[in-house]
């Protein structure tokens, strides 16, 4: 009876270090899943059936993560991400994609109530995600969901900023410029090349040996912690910040319908009624919130964030780029330095675009002292005390000390790399 007992028991663990094995080899094998395909107007057994295919022909997670280094500039608008753009789209070996969220957003908003609902805001971030997920992989067709209309034969002329990627505007994606060519403005670019074929810019981005995405469409970094945790990719998140005073002035002068309000204000001395503060306080609200995520530090989030103030990176533009490159861990390339020097000390008038980048960087800093009222700059600076204080920006106390240009407003502060 003794023996018939042990002998139960042997084979009950014999049982349980089998399965155990069996659990620990699907858990290993479904790292290198491929990602759920198209999200939006599939079925279930659809998504499947697309799965499976990725899986078959797509690079599998092992090529990406042993080649490729995935970058997203987090920003807000006016706060000089496209100027940080530039010094990944120079980069020779560096896939750049301008604003792809931008399709999400404008495809998926009519079909979502105004009420900025928990539900709503999660249905765009997922979206979002799932997006910068597949273009991370190179799966530019995955875009085709959000365009509209829909891509024919996988092209398109809708693809927005398209001009704004050095990558999409040369060989094998635009057989037609040459060497004179590679200077081209925005809608030069798109004149030339004409439609954009995806099935040529994904060949493109699969020849590069990094991606690099910037947004100005998710609100906090930890919004992106999914995509961080994700083993099939190797993203490293550069937040951009900047003084939200600068912000303020910058939006007010390039969307002048949108702030026109504040542009009353400014003008006249008084304070319209109906003024939006969101339009400020929610800027603030969002730094505050993803910059106290990033300086503490959790253990998500190590070796793969390094916040980057506008000012800084204006005023000692290739120190703060070579830091940035050696947080990535990618060699700096002379396209870049030659586009910094080229694009930091001249005039932007003899930029056409009103997002143009070629501009002195270290004055365009400071003009907001002279664009905004006294009266408006102190508003800001008590909406938004926290925020200034937690990245360093100092307060004017009078319209003398704002307009003294011999006072820096910028704290030197040193935000080194979670790593």
């Amino acid at each position: 009876m003794q023996c018939s007992w042990k002998a139960v028991l042997l084979l009950a663990l014999a049982s349980i270090a089998i399965q155990y094995t069996a659990i620990r080899t699907f858990t290993a094998k479904s790292f290198h899943s491929c990602p759920i395909p198209n999200p939006v107007n599939c079925s279930l057994s659809q998504d499947a059936d697309a799965t499976d295919r990725l899986c078959d022909e797509s690079p599998t997670s092992t090529y990406n993560l042993s080649r490729k280094t995935h970058v997203l500039i987090l920003a807000t608008t006016r706060s000089g991400s496209s100027f940080v753009g530039q010094l990944f789209n120079q980069h020779f070996d560096v896939f750049y994609l301008f604003e792809p969220l931008y399709h999400v957003q404008y495809t998926l908003i009519p079909k979502l109530t105004q009420s900025k609902s928990t539900t709503d805001r999660r249905v765009m971030l997922g979206a979002s995600r799932d997006l910068l997920r597949s273009l991370y992989d190179c799966d530019l067709y995955f875009l085709e969901n959000y365009i509209k209309p829909q891509p024919v034969n996988h092209t398109t002329d809708r693809l927005f900023r398209r001009g704004a990627s050095k990558a999409l505007c040369s060989p094998p994606v635009c057989e037609s410029l040459g060497a004179v060519d590679l200077h081209l403005e925005e809608g030069d670019c798109v004149k030339k090349c004409g439609t954009l074929n995806l099935t040529l810019a994904t060949e493109s981005c699969r020849e590069h040996g990094h991606v690099a995405i910037k947004t100005v469409r998710v609100p906090e970094v930890s919004d992106l912690r999914a995509l961080v945790e994700d083993p099939r990719l190797n993203l490293k998140v550069i937040q951009l910040v900047r003084d939200p005073r600068g912000i303020l002035a910058s939006r007010s002068e390039t969307f002048r319908d949108t702030y026109r309000l504040w542009r009353i204000w400014d003008g006249t001395g008084r304070k319209p009624y109906n003024l939006d503060v969101t339009q400020l306080t929610t800027v603030c609200e969002d730094f505050g919130n993803s910059v106290s995520t990033g300086l503490n530090r959790p253990p998500w989030l190590k070796g793969k964030y390094m916040l980057v103030r506008y000012e800084d990176l204006a005023r000692n533009p290739m120190k703060k780029t070579e830091e940035i490159y050696d947080f990535l861990g990618i060699p700096m390339d002379s396209n870049v330095e030659r586009w910094i020097q080229n694009n930091t000390r001249g005039d932007r008038s003899s930029s056409k675009h009103k997002y143009g980048t070629v501009r002195n960087s270290a004055a365009t800093a400071e003009k907001w002292r002279f664009r905004l009222s006294y009266e408006i700059v102190a508003f800001t600076q008590h909406a938004c005390q926290q925020v200034l204080a937690q990245l360093g920006y100092k307060t004017a106390g009078s319209e003398e000390e704002l307009k003294n240009l011999s006072i820096s407003l910028v704290e030197e502060r040193d935000f080194l790399p979670f790593s």
